[in-house]
């Protein structure tokens, strides 16, 4: 396992991913789709994941506690990948109009 910190990284994606999500949410309401509430609600889920790993992740490189920056970066580390999975959900219900 590579030994230098991955938060930088993770902190700079989910930043940009959590400007999709929001993107993504404003055009739902925007357009007053009607059956978007699994579409909506991914995404909503997708942003406050999101919202948590940045904040993980900042105070990650922030700590002066190896130990905790650590716990931190593992935190944050997960709550990306869950909301990975959150936007692949939407991105499929999109792409294949399954709610239409």
């Amino acid at each position: 396992m590579a030994t230098e910190s991955k938060s930088p990284h993770v902190l700079n994606t989910s930043s940009n991913l959590l400007g999709f999500c929001l993107i993504v949410l404003t055009s739902i309401k925007v357009a007053k789709f009607n059956h978007a509430t699994v579409i909506d609600d991914t995404t909503g889920i997708a942003a406050i994941l999101l919202t948590i790993s940045c904040l993980l992740s900042f105070l990650s490189m922030k700590t002066q506690n190896e130990l905790r920056g650590e716990r931190l970066e593992t935190i944050a580390d997960y709550a990306f990948l869950v909301a990975l999975v959150c936007i692949s959900i939407t991105i499929v219900f999109v792409s294949f109009n399954l709610l239409a």
